[in-house]
């Protein structure tokens, strides 16, 4: 199937030519208006959990940002996958956009930033994203014509919300403004992500299902945003728990930032303290009483002439 993509002879870059437009007068039947209506209730569910509106008040912790793209690497690389291998099978062709919307080397790009060369060695698939990973697999291999459901939820997804999202992470997280780290939200080959969307739609309108399997789309789609949710949930989890280490006894880490870990005074707590930190020395030595009368001495006597000097 050719792709939306058209690159002009003898020109240096690939432009996009919107050839189809969307039918203004939307049938309630037909796919687009099925998958919208049909999963209203799942979008609101999983843009109330917990991590997106931690994410959307722009508290998400690097550390998280990270994990969530790793997520995302084998989420996309499973669909992609199997899309590839779909990419002439009529109940798909037509949705298949390779150059405008696959994500996975955008994603590589994304970890090499953050884990470095080596980043392929220091990732693993956690155990949510692998049960959303096999459900991929399972209906590229079985049921090819629900590949659309997993490809609308997860790109329509990206270049809606998905853009709030890169803005948020880019603030949060005090990314480059050359967008390292944000690769994932840049579609560099759609030049109107609302006239791409628009086509998607008209392209799915198109295809040649029978009511039945329109009605296994939609549910497939609401079992996509159920898989995304589980992922939400576990990273969430994940978030809280990097929380409490941050706060665990509520010991000083001099000005408040860093790994808790690492402060000389929290590994004495640990019995693992090498000697060094003159902050935190002078902050257990005025916490021994006997220091604390001597100091609280002293303090009185430099009220009591300071007194003096101002009467």
């Amino acid at each position: 199937m050719p792709s939306a993509l058209e690159s002009p002879e003898g020109g240096e870059e690939d432009v996009l030519h919107y050839e189809e437009i969307e039918d203004d007068a939307v049938s309630p039947m037909d796919l687009s208006e099925l998958l919208k209506e049909g999963t209203k209730e799942s979008h609101d569910r999983a843009e109330n959990t917990q991590f997106v509106k931690d994410f959307l008040k722009g508290r998400i912790k690097k550390e998280l940002f990270k994990l969530a793209t790793v997520a995302l690497y084998f989420t996309y690389s499973a669909l992609e996958e199997e899309m590839d291998h779909n990419k002439d099978n009529p109940v798909f062709a037509p949705l298949y956009f390779p150059v405008e919307l696959h994500r996975r080397e955008a994603l590589a790009k994304d970890l090499k930033y953050f884990y470095g060369e080596d980043w392929k060695e220091k990732i693993q698939c956690s155990e949510a994203t692998q049960q959303y990973v096999d459900r991929i697999h399972h209906v590229g291999q079985h049921e090819p014509e629900l590949l659309v459901a997993h490809a609308y939820t997860r790109y329509m997804g990206d270049l809606s919300g998905g853009q709030v999202l890169k803005k948020v992470a880019q603030r949060a997280l005090k990314l480059p403004s050359t967008e390292e780290g944000i690769q994932f939200y840049v579609f560099d080959n759609i030049s109107n992500a609302q006239q791409f969307k628009q086509l998607y739609r008209a392209r799915m309108n198109a295809l040649d299902l029978d009511k039945n399997t329109k009605e296994r789309i939609v549910e497939e789609a609401n079992k996509a945003f159920r898989f995304n949710m589980q992922v939400f949930d576990e990273l969430d989890k994940i978030g809280r728990s990097l929380a409490e280490e941050a706060q665990d006894g509520g010991v000083p880490v001099h000005d408040g930032k860093g790994d808790i870990r690492k402060c000389p005074y929290y590994a004495d707590k640990l019995g693992t303290a090498s000697p060094g930190c003159p902050f935190h020395a002078a902050l257990g030595l005025a916490r021994q009483p006997l220091v604390q009368l001597v100091l609280a001495a002293c303090m009185a006597v430099a009220a009591g002439a300071a007194a003096w000097y101002i009467l």
